[in-house]
This record gives C-alpha cells, sequence and structure tokens, in this order.
C-alpha cells in the first residue's frame, strides 16, 4: 500500500534536499508536485487542496526560514501534517460490562468473515475469552467459513439454523455471558449494495445487544468509492471505526488518506495479507513514515517479536547475536523470519538507505534465495551443520547433488554465513549503534 506515492514523495524530497535555502517559488513547486502525486494516488481532491495549503502556508512562514536545514524542516511539515490528515489512532472500546461486543458490517467481497476471524485471533492473543458469530445466514457457505477459520484459531463459533440474524445475536450474547467470554463478534451479512434491508437488519441487532463496536469493513481496491460506502452505512448505524482490507493490493492507498477528513470515522485496522496473522492495528504515525519513505521498525520490531516468541527462541537469538551460532541456528532463523510475513512487506518496513535498496529487490528472487539456503542446509549431515569447518571439496559436492545446485551455491552461502558471523560479533562488540548508523542512517 501506498508503494506508487511513497516513490514520487521519496523522489520529491530528494530533490528538495538538494537546496541549501528555499525561496516561496521553490515551496509553490514542491507543492504543485505533492499536490499530483497525491491526486495520482487517488487521494480526495479537497483533501489534497487542504493537505497541501497547510503545508505551503507554514513552509513560507518563519519555523523553515529560519531553520538550519529547511529541506528537512518542510518533510518534517508534512510528515506532521500527512498524520494530521490521518487522524489521531482509536484503541477498540473494550470497556463497560461483559462481553464486549464487536460488530462487522460491510459490503459483499470486502473480506468481512476473515476480517473478523483475524480480530478474534489477535484478541485471543491478548488474553481475551472470543466466541465468533455466524449472523450472515444468506451467503451460501458463510456460517461454514466462518466455522473453518474459528477452527484454525482456536475460538468457537455460535450458529443457529433457522433463525433470524437478530435472534441469532441475541441468543449469542446470552450465550457468552453465560459462558464467561469476553469478547463476541459478530459477522453480519453483506450485500453487493447498500440497500435498506440490511440495514434494518443491523438496526436491530444494535437494539438487541449492545454494540462496543461497529467496525465497517471496507475492500482498499475499491479507492474512492469507500468514502461513499463509509457515509452510506454511517447514515443507518454508528460507525465507530474502519477495518481496511487487502491493503497489500493497493499500490495508491488514497481513500485510507481521505477517509478520516472526510467522513470522520477513525481507521483502526488493516488487513496486511491473507494470513488469519495478517492484521495490523492503524497507527498514522507509523503509516506516514512509511509513506515518506521513512520506514516502519517499529512495525519490524513487533512482527519480529512475534515470530522470535519463546525462551528457545531468545538463547538462540542470544548465541547468534554473539556469532558462535551454526547452520542449525542459521536454518531456524531463516524459517521464523519466513514467520514474520511476505518478504515484501519486511522488506517495505525498511527504513533509510536499506529501504532504497529494498525497493529494487525483486521479492521473488529473494524468497528463491531463502528457499536455496534452506535446501543446501538441508542436505548437509547433523555434524556437518554443527561443524561447518568440516566441510572440504568433496562434501560440497555432495551437497550440492543433492539439493539440485552447483558447488559455487554452496560455497557463496558458506561465505555469507562466515561474513554474517563477523558482523554479527562486530556488532555485539559496538553495542550495535555504529552498524545500525551505517545501515539506517
Amino acid at each position: 500500500m501506498f508503494e506508487n506515492l511513497s516513490e514520487k514523495l521519496t523522489g520529491i524530497f530528494e530533490n528538495l534536499r538538494r537546496r541549501g535555502k528555499l525561496s516561496e517559488n521553490d515551496v509553490e513547486l514542491v507543492m504543485r508536485e505533492v499536490r499530483l502525486a497525491l491526486l495520482e494516488a487517488d487521494v480526495n481532491y479537497g483533501v489534497v487542496r487542504s493537505f497541501t495549503n497547510r503545508v505551503k502556508e507554514r513552509s513560507i512562514g518563519a519555523e523553515v526560514s529560519k531553520a538550519l536545514n529547511p529541506a528537512q524542516q518542510v518533510i518534517k511539515i508534512v510528515n506532521e501534517e500527512l498524520i494530521k490528515t490521518l487522524g489521531q489512532p482509536e484503541p477498540l472500546n473494550l470497556k463497560g460490562e461483559k462481553p464486549y461486543v464487536i460488530m462487522m458490517v460491510g459490503l459483499q467481497g470486502s473480506g468481512k468473515t476473515t476480517a473478523a476471524a483475524k480480530l478474534a485471533r489477535m484478541l485471543r492473543g491478548r488474553g481475551e475469552r472470543v466466541m465468533l458469530v455466524a449472523a450472515d445466514i444468506y451467503r451460501p457457505a458463510a456460517i461454514k467459513q466462518l466455522q473453518t477459520l474459528g477452527q484454525r484459531i482456536d475460538v468457537p463459533v455460535f450458529s443457529l439454523d433457522g433463525e433470524k440474524p437478530v435472534q441469532i445475536a441475541k441468543k449469542a450474547f446470552e450465550s457468552a455471558r453465560l459462558g464467561g467470554h469476553s469478547v463476541l463478534i459478530l459477522d453480519t451479512a453483506g450485500r453487493s449494495q447498500l440497500d435498506q434491508n440490511l440495514m434494518d437488519e443491523l438496526v436491530g441487532i444494535q437494539k438487541v445487544v449492545r454494540c462496543n463496536e461497529t467496525l465497517l469493513v471496507v475492500d482498499s481496491m475499491i479507492g474512492q468509492e469507500a468514502l461513499n460506502i463509509a457515509q452510506g452505512f454511517r447514515g443507518a448505524v454508528p460507525i465507530t471505526g474502519l477495518f481496511f482490507t487487502k491493503i497489500d493490493g493497493d499500490a495508491r492507498g488514497g481513500a485510507a488518506i481521505s477517509i478520516r477528513e472526510v467522513t470522520g470515522i477513525p481507521i483502526k485496522f488493516l488487513g496486511t495479507g491473507e494470513g488469519l496473522d495478517a492484521i495490523e492495528v492503524f497507527d498514522p504515525s507509523r503509516i506516514s513514515s512509511r509513506i515518506l519513505g521513512m520506514g516502519d521498525m517499529l512495525g519490524l520490531i513487533e512482527k519480529a517479536e512475534s515470530a522470535f516468541a519463546g525462551k528457545a527462541d531468545e538463547t538462540d537469538a542470544a548465541r547468534m547475536m554473539s556469532g558462535q551460532f551454526t547452520l542449525e541456528d542459521f536454518a531456524k532463523q531463516l524459517k521464523q523470519i519466513k514467520k514474520m510475513g511476505p518478504l515484501s512487506q519486511i522488506l517495505g518496513m525498511l527504513p533509510g538507505q536499506m529501504g532504497a535498496v529494498a525497493k529494487n529487490v525483486d521479492p521473488r528472487d529473494a524468497e528463491n534465495q531463502l528457499k536455496s539456503v534452506e535446501a543446501i542446509i538441508s542436505s548437509m549431515t547433523p555434524q556437518e551443520r554443527r561443524d561447518p569447518r568440516i566441510l572440504n571439496a568433496s562434501r560440497r559436492r555432495r551437497i550440492a547433488a543433492g539439493c539440485g545446485k552447483d558447488v559455487q551455491d554452496v560455497n557463496r552461502l558458506m561465505k555469507q554465513f562466515r561474513d554474517i558471523q563477523t558482523l554479527m560479533k562486530q556488532f555485539q562488540k559496538t553495542g550495535g549503534r555504529g552498524n545500525i548508523n551505517r545501515l539506517f542512517g
């Protein structure tokens, strides 16, 4: 998401950094380029005009003219105004009496059922006792889909044959209350378009159960139409937040930038991929950093913490950081990296020079490299993995033949392995600070 916009803005600001001082005319030219970049990213015209006017007004003022580095000050202003446009982060309202009720609403095909399961998995991971409710009785196989997803994440699914959605919601609430569940997530029916029957059903559900949150699930691929959908639903039921799905398939992302300022409804979650763990709490400051090419190291750290959980992983990581690790450890760490999600997403979260280099890396090539490394290591004996020093020429030929690779591939892996060992030892000696500055500066 935002890939095209990020590339354009990064180019604009690179040119800006080359100028020592900024005149009012310079600012005007930059804002014109920013305006075009935002419009091409499908950002609402009114939002673009308001945003660029605010940035321009601040950029020709005293805070830039008196700055030691005017270009950096303008970028800082753009970042602050972008965060303002995206709106303040708003957490889920899980307050009051339990069970807390979250109703998922949206048009058919928006990914609502999967979004409900992703949210259930996230909340279960935070210690909540979650129950899913199959309140979509119209779409073929909707109930079965939710039950299958519930089994995958170990969350119970409440369903009733022959009942209307309002009654299902009412009985599910009572079942959750008696069963000690803390969160109830209602997967309601979608329609191919907004209609009165759909809205009446949602209003009926809200009359029989107290909803802490009503989240509108929106397919990010539909662009500016998302604004009309949000306005349409809000006219019938109080929408408390938005869940944008399929953002990994939308390189523009203009609707996400526009929707808070146009509708006033906060974005609360982003669906970042197909996996049930591919959900992200919306944080405007982190999104702005990504758009402006600053990366998202906090998001990357959170992914790593999730993938490298447990005492065994902490021990392995400590051994790796000391440089005293084997090819077995190396293979294990590669598997953990793959748990963090698609490599393209991980590379896109890197800041500075690393992020710029990552944009030129074909994710498919990187994925194939990981698979190649795993194949080579798998062809080794346990002794060879634990003590790579014994890998003479004949052993390397056998390993290459075993995994269908060339001997040069095996030699290249061993050189990379030794380089990483050396780097990790240096990293530990310097406390990591100097190496981070070289990588991300």
